[in-house]
């Protein structure tokens, strides 16, 4: 999650200050960073794993970072306590100010999140709000994703084609989360379309994502207030309980859990559906096997590949691509690098899952791949909060899709598609499909009681 516009020109591509980690390689460095990287970023951060695995460089947005991308450094990375998740540790230039992070939080005073804060503030929010997550509690969620992902598909399932993103990717993870926080059914809507500004990465208009942040903001103090005087059994009342009880959470505080809750909470699943989806539709052999194991299982929806599929999944083509913005607060060393104090870190999560040091055959999607210990959802003390959550909603997702659309096809050719631009998340802009007309589910209601 961060304000970083859309892919920029070549000259972003690389730091003339980057030192090699090793001797300078025959080939030309990758251009980073373009439209022609957005779509297949894996060949260029394969060159950086073999020659510059931990590279200092120009980000579009101007702010100079390390990308490090080996997995075994990025293990590392992750749970390294000398990287600070404060953006207060970075050592910043006028021109830097303000371009890590999402774009409006520190003007609407949402800046003291998980993502943001490091022990024992960390330790304390994050002790709160993983009440939320645990396995009872998701797995009494399920009925209801699997009620909000057969009501959406049918909403196209008669048309005979659709837009998984638009249509099925995003809505079902913003509703799912709203029920979560307890944001009321009349109001999810207006979530929708602050999440779906917030979600195009500079491709809205000129501040647009700020003022959504801002409408946001305005909504969720509002809500905490109706909440204090009559509080129900949803996360954000948790939160009140909790601050009522003792805990000291603020109202910022709260108001910015509420906010990254819905924010990382939805736009990682976006991806993971979306690009889980569309993995499948280029590999359809995969894509039968996984077929095959759900119509052979005893539980309608569920299968052992279905489990191993996902995280397999996740690595090879997941929704994060870079983990969130870390901070050196003191010198280090680092694959070999040595990083300054307040130097910016970006672990490229997708290319540690691609490191062939790792895994076999690291390129190619096996749906039952079993050593398979990715860090697509992190590693260490920020490990995601919302991961058992996205894991029902990606599950619950592609299972259903291919049982409902068993014919499921790309309406246009891959290279057609365009992939969002940005920095921390990896996910296509539109996905769409076409399929043979089907029938609305026998509970179908309207789609406006969602």
């Amino acid at each position: 999650m961060n304000d970083s516009p859309a892919p920029s020109t070549p000259e972003h591509s690389t730091c003339p200050h980057a030192t090699p980690h090793e001797a300078a390689p025959a080939a030309p460095a990758p251009e980073l960073f373009t439209w022609e990287f957005a779509s297949d970023p894996y060949p260029a951060y394969a060159w950086l794993r073999e020659h510059r695995p931990v590279h200092r460089t120009a980000l579009p947005s101007g702010v100079e970072a390390w990308l490090v991308t080996r997995y075994g450094d990025a293990r590392q990375a992750l749970a390294d306590a000398r990287l600070s998740k404060n953006p207060a540790n970075h050592a910043e230039s006028p021109h830097a100010k303000g371009k890590t992070g999402i774009p409006g939080e520190r003007k609407a005073e949402l800046m003291t999140h998980l993502l943001n804060i490091d022990p024992p503030d960390h330790t304390r929010l994050r002790r709160l709000v993983s009440k939320a997550f645990t396995p009872r509690r998701v797995a009494e969620f399920a009925p209801r994703v699997q009620e909000l992902t057969d009501r959406l598909i049918d909403g196209f399932i008669e048309e005979g084609k659709a837009d998984l993103i638009h249509d099925f990717a995003f809505p079902l993870p913003i509703y799912a989360i709203c029920d979560l926080l307890g944001v009321p059914r009349e109001d999810q809507d207006d979530f929708r379309d602050w999440a779906g500004m917030m979600i195009r990465h500079g491709g809205g208009p000129r501040g647009g994502v700020a003022r959504s942040v801002k409408k946001m903001r305005g909504y969720l103090a509002e809500l905490i207030h109706r909440k204090r005087e009559n509080p129900g059994d949803d996360l954000i009342s948790g939160l009140i309980r909790a601050s009522d009880h003792g805990e000291h959470l603020t109202e910022n505080e709260a108001a910015a859990m509420a906010f990254i809750l819905l924010f990382a909470g939805f736009e990682t699943t976006v991806n993971l559906i979306g690009n889980g989806t569309y993995a499948l539709l280029r590999h359809p052999e995969q894509r039968a096997r996984l077929e095959a194991s759900l119509e052979a299982s005893p539980v309608p929806g569920e299968s052992a590949l279905l489990a191993t599929g996902l995280e397999e999944l996740l690595r090879f083509d997941g929704p994060v691509e870079m983990a969130t913005w870390r901070y050196a607060t003191e010198p280090l060393t680092l694959g070999g690098e040595e990083i300054a104090a307040g130097d910016p870190v970006l672990v490229v999560l997708a290319a540690a899952d691609r490191d062939p040091e790792r895994f076999t055959d690291p390129d190619t999607l096996d749906l039952a791949r079993s050593d398979n210990q990715h860090l697509g959802y992190g590693h260490g003390i920020h490990y995601c909060l919302g991961a058992p959550l996205a894991r029902l909603e990606g599950q619950t997702a592609l299972a259903t899709l291919l049982r409902r659309l068993p014919d499921l096809r790309l309406a246009e050719e891959p290279t057609d598609l365009r992939w969002r631009g940005g920095l921390i998340m990896r996910g296509l802009r539109t996905l769409p499909v076409e399929f043979e007309p089907g029938n609305r589910s026998e509970k179908s209601d309207a789609l406006s009681t969602l």
